[in-house]
């Protein structure tokens, strides 16, 4: 049997397309911002510390001379500051070939965005749901676009959403909040794949997930996990540009189709090389997946073009 081990190698030209990815400046969104600069993309970091997003535009140019990189203020527990970056972007871009949904937090002690959501559902999964509902028709013309959103292993654990209390108000568990938001990010890339399919449009959706990977993700861990990885974490985690793999498979292979899900393809997915991997029953029910999106839509105010 020929074990496939698809790398950096593996990626395609990408010039003269538009690359816009949130939460580039740390971790896999760095490393799959970097890739997509040394393979020609125009590169835009949307980060929410826009001083931290140039030090990494900083990094990228000195690896990649002639990198097209640039930076947008974007705050995805913010709608507002996701409706000022969506207008930037389309003042500025009249065509995004990739959209990649990357940012996130991870384990938040209680706490809401700025417009009352419950964090890691809100950053997570509305923020992201609310751009791409902004960006999309800069996608929908262009051949080969694609949505790619970063979801989690975290989605197959304690993660059932609570459609009567989606601000969590009755009660918080930083674990099954976080698996909230990453199984809503996989019903949301299958649902929004659905409608794009009925329009038969040239832009797909796809998913991603980067295993168990050292990356700033990690610093809310619960105490005997944050010790744990800490002592142990460099002989289970990987780096953050093997990390970043899947996404930037799910992004670019020709091969992949609406709808894929990409993750290692080590042991229980925490390490390796990015393969299809599957999707929790949870994540293929399209009921939840109507459900959320109609949800999505009345909390944040955005309706799509699809």
């Amino acid at each position: 049997m020929v074990v496939e081990k698809w790398s950096e190698a593996d990626v395609p030209a990408q010039d003269g397309r538009v690359a816009v990815i949130t939460g580039a400046n740390t971790g896999i969104g760095f490393e799959t911002a970097r890739v997509l600069a040394e393979r020609g993309a125009t590169v835009v970091l949307a980060v929410r510390d826009t001083e931290k997003g140039e030090d990494a535009a900083a990094r990228i140019a000195a690896t990649v001379p002639r990198a097209k990189v640039s930076v947008r203020e974007l705050d995805l527990a913010s709608l507002a500051s996701v409706r000022a970056a969506a207008e930037r972007l389309r003042a500025e871009h009249a065509r995004i070939d990739l959209l990649i949904n990357n940012a996130g937090v991870m384990y938040t002690p209680k706490a809401t965005t700025r417009d009352g959501f419950e964090l890691q559902f809100g950053t997570n999964h509305l923020g992201h749901f609310a751009l791409t509902g902004l960006l999309l028709d800069r996608l929908l013309s262009v051949p080969g676009s694609r949505v790619v959103t970063v979801s989690s292993m975290a989605h197959r654990f304690r993660s059932e959403i609570d459609f009567e209390d989606p601000r969590a108000e009755r009660s918080y568990d930083r674990i099954s909040a976080y698996g909230r938001s990453k199984l809503a990010n996989l019903l949301f890339t299958r649902e929004l794949q659905t409608r794009l399919a009925d329009r038969k449009a040239d832009t797909v959706a796809t998913a991603a997930h980067p295993g168990l990977s050292a990356t700033e993700l990690m610093r809310h861990l619960p105490g005997p996990l944050n010790d744990s990885m800490k002592r142990f974490g460099s002989l289970v985690a990987q780096s953050p540009a093997m990390g970043a793999l899947p996404t930037l498979r799910a992004a670019t292979d020709p091969r992949a189709r609406g709808g894929s899900y990409y993750g290692p393809d080590g042991f229980m997915e925490t390490r390796g090389y990015p393969v299809p991997v599957k999707v929790d029953a949870r994540a293929r029910d399209t009921a939840a997946q109507r459900r959320l999106w109609t949800l999505s839509e009345d909390l944040t105010g955005v309706t799509f073009p699809v």
